[in-house]
């Protein structure tokens, strides 16, 4: 499955969240709400989730192995990275 559109929803300066993205795959699956979030030691990104009855957050959408999350977190957070040059914000 091929990464075919990401688009930059929004672009924050404040607090962790950096930014909301959407990814498209094949021209057929959209995946919206993965967070860009500014952590301790590294910015990631954080794919769509909701709490459960614990109050814990699960993941709606993810990769299964290791390789597919890092592929797709280095494309997203290349896109969010020129979104910011392109609108002179601080990344």
């Amino acid at each position: 499955m091929e990464i075919t559109g990401i688009k930059i929803r929004k672009i924050t300066e404040r607090g962790r969240l950096r930014g909301i993205v959407s990814v498209t795959f094949d021209d057929v699956l959209a995946v919206h709400d993965i967070k860009i979030v500014q952590g301790e030691h590294r910015i990631f990104a954080a794919m769509p989730s909701r709490r459960d009855e614990n109050g814990e957050f699960r993941d709606i959408v993810h990769p299964i192995t290791a390789s597919a999350r890092e592929d797709i977190e280095n494309r997203i957070l290349l896109a969010y990275e020129e979104e910011c040059i392109r609108r002179g914000v601080k990344y």
